[in-house]
């Protein structure tokens, strides 16, 4: 016999369960740097997340109080470590604008090449680092060798892998090599012999082709790879007016269709170093997408990323015929002791991850009054809260991983 839905023996459960509080961090290995995020949860459902930061603080800025300018050039390295090559130019940048100090166009040619390079390792990592995160192994792997060889060529100009301390007040530490030994790495995926000569230049060249080439396998491992957009695609959906709401940066401003970059839209004295190349900024919707595209989700985020990395390659290979072109010197001789005039500059710069700006304070002396840093990250990573309202726990290190923030940015 049938039992009525208004039947006095049916009990009426309250399938709720209580809220808990859980932390994700400091040492998860999905935050991307040392982060504590506090999660309220329902069960499986987050109601609310809190990021906490500050492991990382080394008071970089109260050091930038008590150092002259070139001094402080290797702690700019150490905030975005991943970008170091474009820390080193927004500061160098800045003390130029606050000196009216003019750059050699030889100098600004190199400074471009090894900026964009460093734009490239910084999204390979990125790509491999959040495949990684939503459990695909093998363009993590893949990411570090093309990375790798990027470091090669790097430190064959300065010496470093990682901190560079390399572009400087006026100009740049040194020239291009003029001949190296072809990279072990590059050797080896070139067929090329490891003790052949060649310059720094047909180095650079030579990896470009070949990275070129990878491109599309790395949209077939993950942009359109069929679980990877089950993770993405329709997550973390952050509107336009959101993205400027929070004064968000970047990839992840243009992953929300937001058509902006300093390159092309910032301060004269940054965007002439980009003047006469010819690249696109990316924006989506992406013709080719492989899912019903929802405008600012997880997928565009990373798509962005990937289409900048050949927008890269495209500004390095100009760069390259310029450099080969130019004659001059690479730097404007700017001294440790040199005084500073009384003023005040502020000067963003399109790094990686999006607007890094970098703000300055004198009074005649050598040594600045007041040393600021503007990190895109933290604008970036202020979204996280909204993003992740209601989703599954399993969702947030897919959401926190297409803002690809670096804590050492932030916590300065």
């Amino acid at each position: 016999m049938p039992v009525a839905l208004e039947d006095p023996r049916i009990i009426e459960f309250d399938v709720r369960t209580d809220e808990m509080l859980v932390n994700m961090g400091p040492q998860h290995p999905s935050t991307h740097g040392v982060l504590r995020l506090l999660l309220r949860t329902d069960g499986e459902i987050v109601h609310e997340v809190t990021p906490h930061i500050g492991y990382l603080h080394r008071c970089a800025e109260k050091i930038g109080e008590n150092l002259s300018p070139p001094q402080w050039i290797p702690y700019t390295d150490r905030m975005d470590y991943l970008a170091a090559m474009n820390m080193n130019l927004g500061f160098s940048l800045t003390i130029e604008k606050l000196m009216s100090l003019e750059v050699p166009e030889k100098a600004r040619v190199i400074r471009v090449i090894v900026a964009e390079l460093g734009r490239i390792a910084s999204h390979l990592l990125g790509m491999g680092a959040y495949g990684l995160d939503l459990g695909s192994f093998s363009p993590f792997l893949y990411a570090f060798r093309e990375r790798e060889i990027i470091l090669d060529l790097l430190e064959e100009v300065c010496g470093a892998r990682l901190t560079y301390s390399y572009i400087t007040m006026g100009g740049v530490t040194h020239d291009l090599p003029e001949s190296i030994l072809v990279p072990p790495g590059l050797a080896q995926l070139t067929k090329r012999r490891a003790d052949q000569k060649v310059s720094w230049v047909d180095a650079c060249r030579i990896f470009l082709n070949w990275l070129s080439d990878r491109i599309p396998e790395y949209h077939t491992l993950l942009t359109h790879n069929r679980i990877f957009v089950k993770r993405t695609a329709g997550l973390g959906v952050l509107s336009r007016e959101m993205a400027i709401d929070y004064g968000c940066t970047g990839p992840v401003l243009r992953g929300s269709g937001v058509d902006f970059d300093h390159r092309r839209d910032g301060e004269a004295i940054y965007t002439q170093y980009y003047e006469g190349y010819q690249f696109q900024i990316p924006t989506v919707p992406a013709p080719n997408a492989p899912h019903e595209m929802i405008l600012g989700d997880n997928w565009c985020r990373f798509y962005i990323r990937m289409c900048e990395v050949t927008e890269s390659i495209k500004i390095i290979r100009q760069a390259l015929d310029r450099y080969e072109q130019s004659s001059g010197g690479i730097r404007t001789p700017f001294r440790i002791g040199q005084k500073l005039p009384k003023d005040e500059a502020y000067l963003e710069t399109e790094c990686p991850r999006g607007a890094m700006g970098f703000y300055v304070v004198t009074d005649g002396s050598p040594i600045p009054v007041r040393a600021r840093a503007k990190s895109s990250c933290f604008c970036n990573l202020s979204v996280t809260g909204p993003l992740c309202k209601g989703v599954l726990i399993a969702d947030i290190p897919a959401i926190l991983g297409s803002l690809d923030i670096v804590m050492g940015e932030i916590d300065r």
